[in-house]
């Protein structure tokens, strides 16, 4: 252990430990605007400044490791003129207008400068080179904005190891962008949003789709529902100042009905629905591997994560055959909404809009590929991000945390917990499993609350295996078989396990979430996620599950009605036309 001294408070850190992560520890605060928690630091903003005693220059407290005895300043004159200086330098290039820019009361850039007093900028220097890209249906850049900070390159290089964004040129003509400043469309972006989701300016942002809903909701022609991901519930509250991790699901539900969405579903009734047929899809590869000796491309890959998606057909394109043919909840969701539900209420489909609410910029993307059409019809019309959600609740002039508590409507807004859990890393694995055991044995699954605790947290990579014993006559031929699972989220740690299934780790099925913690750290929450925040929320989304009475999808009394009066049953010809797709190699130019 180390000791040292910060503001006159002692304090004791392991060796290596920064002083930044020293601070921390006992309160105090140094501000940054290019660090990213658990990677190495960057030094890039010099924002963080602290003066040590006997050093002969401050030093970057993101990168200065402590050591025995130091003596630490944070708030001396000196620290506060270094740190006023360096804002106001980030300033004097900084291309954007605050009144209009989307970042506006949520910009660090902002509050940093606010909080150090500076109220005018002393330096007038040339504005940064401008580029305006809204080339990707999920993402904008503004290099105007840019403050070169590196947040973005480090969550792409190194968490999601994707590599779309890097630092180019030097000093003052450097640019952070894709190579050759082209435009994202271009290049082998997943558009999962972790840029935007990092960046502390407006220099990386959602496309937002909210002009677009309002329009469509003051047309009296058509009728707009809306559905909601799991996410969103345990998350939304931190827009209107609750505490991460927070349920507002009811709240919500009252918000967009006061919003003018016509009716207000739940995404997690076609998260239940996405187990029925992801799951059967899993038992048939199975039986044609052990019964049929056909190939089977196992391990399967789960469907639900359009960065993921994209990611595999980039990267790893050898292994498509191995995706999931399920469409995604969000998408599911559509095809039923424009066909099954448009029939059961005598609407004609053309005139029903869907908009999604998901923690996922990526969704944007989603809901244009062409081959979200199954019902003859676009699937999802509009995506909102939480972040977009929040302020569209604003704009209303809707006073969130008064609003009484709503339920979802029916019928497709009924679900089970295990939909819920599809918002957190291992929570798709654990759904689905939840009823394939079942299924198979004709028993619930023998686990702690149900909950298989080798899948929980935030570990990267999660192994977990299940031995199947006493089936049904159906599934006898799955007798004595070790169902073999693998979980990862981050496409840094995707990465690292295709690898070891290439090298010879034997898997039947995986689950892949784009985005740190799954869907509760998507690039469309709000900001800014830390693994703190991650655990809170997950904490959420398993209390949402433990509440219900019904916990598992093929109990659900409304998937139950869908395939007795629509699809018949899981993989029929009707579901395979509506609820699965096929995806392609993709080249980056």
């Amino acid at each position: 252990m180390i000791n040292l001294i910060i503001n006159g408070l002692e304090v004791s850190v392991p060796e290596g430990t920064t002083l930044l992560q020293a601070a921390s520890k006992i309160g105090v605060k140094i501000p940054t605007l290019c660090h990213v928690p658990n990677k190495d630091p960057k030094g890039a903003c010099r924002v963080c400044l602290v003066e040590v005693k006997n050093a002969r220059s401050l030093v970057a407290s993101c990168a200065m490791p402590a050591s025995e005895g130091m003596r630490v300043f944070t708030a001396t004159k000196r620290v506060r003129d270094a740190r006023k200086t360096v804002v106001e330098l980030l300033l004097s290039e900084h291309n954007g207008d605050c009144k209009t820019c989307d970042r506006n009361d949520d910009c660090e850039l902002q509050e940093l400068a606010r909080n150090l007093g500076i109220d005018e900028v002393r330096f007038e220097g040339e504005r940064a080179k401008y580029q305006y890209d809204d080339s990707t249906a999920a993402l904008i850049r503004d290099n105007g904005k840019c403050i070169k900070c590196r947040r973005c390159v480090t969550v792409c290089n190194e968490i999601q190891n994707v590599g779309a964004l890097f630092p180019q040129g030097r000093g003052y003509d450097s640019v952070i962008g894709p190579a050759f400043a082209m435009n994202l469309d271009t290049v082998a972006c997943v558009q999962c949003g972790q840029c935007a989701a990092v960046c502390p300016v407006g220099a990386i942002t959602e496309n937002s789709h909210i002009d677009k809903v309002w329009k469509v909701i003051d047309n009296p022609e058509k009728i707009v529902l809306v559905q909601t991901a799991p996410a969103i519930r345990a998350a939304l509250g931190e827009c209107f100042d609750y505490e991460p991790g927070t349920l507002v699901t009811g709240k919500m539900v009252s918000a967009l009905k006061q919003i003018g969405f016509d009716k207000v579903f739940d995404t997690n009734f076609a998260a239940d629905l996405t187990i029925m047929e992801e799951g059967s899809e899993l038992l048939m590869r199975l039986k044609n591997a052990i019964v049929e000796k056909k190939e089977a491309h196992l391990p399967q890959f789960s469907s639900c994560s359009p960065g993921w998606i994209n990611f595999l057909e980039y990267f790893y394109p050898e292994m498509i055959d191995n995706l999931s043919t399920c469409k995604s909840p969000q998408q599911m969701f559509g095809a039923v909404a424009k066909s099954y539900y448009a029939k059961k209420n005598n609407i004609d489909p053309k005139d029903i809009v869907v908009v999604s609410v998901m923690p996922c910029t990526a969704k944007k993307f989603e809901a244009q590929r062409p081959e979200m059409n199954s019902s003859g019809y676009t699937d999802v019309d509009y995506v909102l991000t939480t972040r977009e959600l929040g302020k569209m609740i604003k704009q209303a002039g809707i006073s969130f945390r008064d609003l009484p508590d709503s339920e979802m409507d029916s019928p497709l807004g009924r679900s089970s917990g295990a939909a819920d859990i599809f918002a957190n890393t291992g929570g798709v694995m654990e759904a689905a499993i939840r009823t394939v055991y079942e299924l198979v044995t004709g028993r619930e699954l023998p686990a702690d609350n149900l909950h298989l605790q080798p899948l929980m947290g935030l570990e990267g990579i999660k192994t977990a295996s299940l031995k199947i014993e006493g089936t049904v006559p159906a599934w006898s031929f799955l007798e004595g078989v070790e169902l073999k699972v693998a979980v990862s989220h981050g496409l840094g740690n995707t990465s690292k396990l295709l690898q070891r299934i290439k090298d010879g780790e034997e898997y039947h099925f995986v689950e892949v979430m784009t985005c740190a913690g799954g869907c509760i750290g998507g690039g469309g929450q709000p900001r800014f996620t830390t693994d703190e925040i991650r655990k809170k929320r997950m904490s959420a989304i398993y209390r949402e599950d433990e509440g219900k009475t019904l916990r598992k999808s093929h109990e659900n009394p409304d998937i139950l009605e869908i395939y007795a009066e629509f699809f018949e049953h899981p993989l029929s010809h009707n579901s395979h036309n509506l609820l699965h797709t096929h995806y392609n190699k993709k080249s980056p130019v």
